[in-house]
């Protein structure tokens, strides 16, 4: 069995989806995802110029010889663009050889560790009422985790992850699109005194029962971080997602030393390397790094059984920037791993996307349930991708009111 082609495709509603195709000499293809969220034409760009020629010839059966041919194979290793591409492949390799077997591909890693697995949506709001509501929508369609996300008084501008405009707080999708980034302006003590009062507001109206998750974005310096989860405590949170940036296992020992609020950090990180010190020393609860921008199944099942030595549970990323093919991959990872914790779940749920991407994936009662078709369970349509082109955008930058940049 030969690679004979491979092709990407640039587009798709309100997203620019980097879709990967790999065509085989017994008419199998499988498909990847290679969108790395404003940033979509460099990983389309080294696919197209540099890895698919690589491909053509090659066995698609050997997935693991391809992945270490690419990530070992380069001098400079690494990094969102290089593991965005070896993601798509990957994906589109290990559809191949589930297609090939006439299996779901969750019966390769081992099976079904679960019938379904755990989601949460995005709460949020430009103030607290509308976000009480928003939280009060996702639950009465089921949901049984929500991430809280709401604007903070007196801030001059939208904090993260909250419309810009009152009315926007049901199922919010950020525009990122522009000939330049959007400044907004981010006031740590403002945020800091309202997000205890938010949070005790929100357990007072919903009780105990559901799952209340909130992402800082990296906002905070670590004593600032230690502060907010010893404040959070009593409000029992599934999750702090990223208190502080990432990079830095030094600041998140430090939080760990003050608080026992759980933390989910990684969906910046594209390999092993990133966070292994954080699951080793259980700097972190919940590893969020996705199939795409962690170089795709075969190195995100490395870090998931990694995680699961050390009591370590899987969150994977899964904003709109992830096609619904990077999300069936993780969804096939969720329904296997023995160490799933939850799994976000933001994408663009419209019909146009249905019919880019048919499936047979659904979410019910605030659980993602994995399709039983072969292979990733995704398909393409070609002719609806001609209805889409590339559109430019850029996520804001973050200044602090004296002009200060600051972490996004």
């Amino acid at each position: 069995m030969k690679i004979t082609a491979a092709e990407v495709f640039v587009g798709g509603p309100g997203k620019n989806y980097v879709t990967l195709k790999i065509m085989t000499d017994q008419g199998i293809y499988g498909l990847g995802d290679a969108t790395l969220n404003n940033r979509e034409t460099l990983p389309a760009a080294y696919l197209q110029d540099y890895l698919i020629p690589c491909l053509i010839g090659r066995d698609p059966r050997n997935s693991e010889d391809i992945w270490q041919y690419f990530y070992r194979g380069a001098y400079f290793r690494g990094g969102p663009i290089a593991m965005a591409a070896y993601g798509a492949i990957d994906m589109a390799l290990w559809d191949i050889k589930a297609k090939l077997a006439d299996m779901p591909l969750y019966q390769l890693f081992g099976g079904k560790s679960r019938e379904g697995a755990l989601v949460y949506a995005h709460a949020q709001g430009t103030d607290l009422e509308e976000l009480l509501d928003s939280i009060a929508g996702y639950q009465e369609q089921g949901y049984k985790a929500v991430r809280v996300q709401c604007g903070i008084p007196g801030m001059p501008s939208a904090s993260y992850g909250v419309s810009a405009q009152k009315g926007k707080a049901h199922n919010y999708i950020t525009d990122f699109q522009g000939d330049a980034p959007h400044e907004e302006i981010w006031d740590t003590d403002k945020y800091l005194r309202f997000i205890p009062r938010a949070l005790d507001r929100i357990r007072g109206q919903f009780g105990d029962e559901l799952k209340l998750l909130h992402d800082v974005h990296h906002r905070l310096l670590p004593r600032e971080a230690a502060q907010l989860g010893k404040e959070l405590e009593p409000y029992r949170l599934f999750w702090l997602e990223d208190p502080t940036p990432a990079e830095d296992p030094a600041a998140l020992r430090l939080i760990r030393q003050h608080t026992t609020v759980p933390i989910a950090i990684g969906e910046v990180f594209n390999s092993l390397w990133d966070c292994k010190q954080l699951i080793e020393e259980r700097l972190i609860d919940f590893i969020r790094i996705s199939a795409t921008y962690g170089g795709g199944i075969t190195h995100l099942k490395r870090i998931v059984d990694l995680a699961a030595l050390h009591e370590v549970r899987t969150g994977f990323h899964g904003a709109p920037s992830h096609s619904p093919i990077s999300m069936a991959a993780q969804a096939h990872l969720n329904a296997w791993a023995p160490n799933f914790g939850i799994q976000e779940y933001l994408v663009l749920d419209t019909p146009e996307c249905d019919a880019l991407f048919p499936s047979e994936h659904r979410v019910e009662n605030g659980l993602f349930h994995v399709s039983d078709q072969p292979g990733l369970g995704v398909d393409f349509d070609e002719s609806e991708a001609r209805r889409y082109s590339y559109k430019r955008g850029f996520h804001p930058v973050a200044r602090l009111e004296d002009g200060t940049l600051w972490n996004y």
